[in-house]
């Protein structure tokens, strides 16, 4: 109050309503991947957090879709040699196959994003640790240094890597995030399960690999999810010429052991293939003659417009002329519409939250732009999933006839706490802490007396309020869903006051999914 010392009118302002707290946000991925590019106009956000509200803005900041070539060539039948082919189909006579071979590295950070935003994404963080030109993967290094940019973005509450299921450098990763949310305490991770080491793994010792390598650390600030998902971000049309190519480094490869004897179209195709191979060859500069007059420059083959065009057509009448062909089309679109589930699950949480609550546990939902999971759980494989003797449990996803594809787990991977067994329990009470936190600032250095004890505490009882009339806390009554505690004697003593130091204590009765219903029947006795 001003003093007074002048005759006159003063004007005193009294504040009607205490300080509040502002709710935190609950669902604000990050996403760490390999983009196109990484700019806002000039300025390079390479390893920096942005923000972005959807695939639109993602493009106009970090590219489009990475452009993989898988590699076409005829060898001699049966397969043999270490570089197993994505798929083959052999020659009529049974002494030729036509094979794929998937590039080493496939950078699908793009497609994920389609995932994340087909299933209820909204506002969310990139950072791109490499672009696609580099051609070098995710590792463990760049990895580390995204994370050590997130510690300083406060909204971000969910940590997503899906191309680190894919990387030799998985366990690194993956551990990585573990730690960097239990030391920020306001973030989850969403985890992958790696795919299989070979084709003679099972299933139990995949899942039992995974387990080993996560370790035992900060375990309830995530959750895996399996297994991954065959998605229809890609469709027909979208594997072209420009994806399948012929190694044009090679002579033509013969196709007539592939067709009938007589038929044109191998000789049309090394034609088509040698002018591909030949393009760009400069027979005569640009200049000028000796009159003086502009001479354009000349070429004997075609200009690489043309001979992306020339690479489609060929793709075209493989697709209707060459039986099978077809067969290694699908093949490659399979294997690019091939996911591992962190990315839609981050969609699938936002949607959640923004629709029923942080406190409901981000399960039996259905998720979007998925044909199947490339396994088919049962009651009986899911139990060591869910319930494993180690408490690492693996949310399943799985097929439900007449109900879809459902997320059927809502575990972290601290299951056998009874304090963070839930993924909804956890994230809530991140959201409470967080809330709280931010808004208990405002009192820091205030007078640590009982009227700021009060205001602490009706501050806080208005929030808790407000979440239990929502259902994100349990109890018939405000009593029976949360306590407060502050004060000389409650929670602090006279030491604490010298020192400096308001106790405040929160108590909160956090809702809890019901996993397991049971229905009993029995009969009575007739009555009449």
């Amino acid at each position: 109050m001003a003093q007074m010392k002048t005759p006159g009118v003063y004007i005193v302002e009294k504040n009607a309503f205490p300080n509040s707290v502002v709710e935190a946000a609950t669902a604000v991925p990050a996403f760490i991947g390999i983009t196109e590019k990484a700019r806002n106009g000039a300025d390079s956000l390479a390893n920096k957090p942005w923000k972005i509200t959807s695939m639109t803005e993602f493009q106009h900041y970090f590219g489009g879709a990475a452009a993989p070539v898988f590699t076409l060539s005829v060898v001699d039948g049966p397969e043999s040699g270490d570089a197993k082919p994505l798929c083959s189909i052999p020659s009529a006579d049974g002494k030729k196959l036509l094979t794929v071979q998937a590039p080493d590295v496939l950078f699908s950070l793009y497609y994920h994003m389609v995932m994340f935003f087909a299933n209820g994404g909204g506002a969310c963080y990139i950072v791109s640790v490499g672009t696609y030109a580099e051609g070098a993967p995710l590792d463990k290094e760049k990895a580390a240094a995204a994370v050590a940019a997130l510690e300083k973005e406060q909204e971000v509450t969910l940590v997503v890597v899906p191309e680190a299921a894919s990387t030799a450098d998985c366990k690194e990763i993956q551990t990585q995030l573990l730690a960097h949310c239990g030391r920020m305490m306001n973030r989850f991770a969403l985890l992958d399960v790696q795919p299989k080491a070979a084709d003679s793994e099972t299933t139990a010792e995949q899942i039992a690999t995974f387990r080993t390598n996560i370790g035992a650390n900060f375990l309830s600030y995530g959750a895996a999810y399996y297994p991954w998902l065959n998605t229809s971000v890609l469709s027909d049309k979208e594997i072209d010429g420009s994806v399948l190519k012929w190694d044009e480094t090679q002579e033509a490869p013969d196709l007539a052991p592939f067709f009938d004897a007589g038929s044109a179209f191998p000789a049309y195709f090394a034609e088509t293939f040698g002018e591909i191979k030949e393009r760009k060859k400069l027979s005569k500069p640009a200049g000028k003659d000796p009159d003086g007059k502009e001479v354009p420059a000349e070429y004997e083959a075609m200009s690489d417009d043309e001979a992306a065009a020339a690479r489609n057509n060929l793709h075209n009448a493989l697709l209707q002329n060459l039986p099978g062909y077809r067969h290694l089309a699908n093949k490659v679109k399979e294997r690019l519409n091939l996911l591992p589930p962190s990315a839609a699950m981050a969609g699938l949480y936002t949607m959640v939250d923004n629709t029923r609550g942080v406190w409901k546990a981000p399960a039996n939902v259905s998720i979007n732009y998925v044909n199947g999971p490339t396994e088919n759980i049962d009651n009986a494989a899911q139990e060591d999933l869910n319930m494993p003797m180690n408490g690492k449990a693996v949310n399943a996803i799985r097929t439900f006839p007449g109900e879809g594809i459902k997320v059927w787990g809502a575990r972290t991977l601290d299951g056998n706490s009874q304090d963070w067994r839930y993924v909804n329990v956890r994230r809530t009470m991140m959201f409470l802490e967080e809330s709280v936190k931010n808004a208990a600032k405002a009192y820091v250095f205030e007078p640590n007396v009982a009227a700021t004890w009060m205001n602490v505490k009706s501050m806080v009882d208005s929030f808790l309020r407000s979440v239990w009339k929502r259902g994100g806390l349990a109890g018939a009554t405000p009593e029976e869903a949360y306590e407060i505690h502050v004060g000389l004697g409650d929670t602090m003593t006279g030491d604490d006051i010298l020192d400096g130091i308001m106790r405040i204590t929160v108590l909160a009765a956090i809702t809890r999914p019901a996993e397991f219903i049971e229905i009993t029947f029995q009969q009575q006795m007739q009555k009449s």
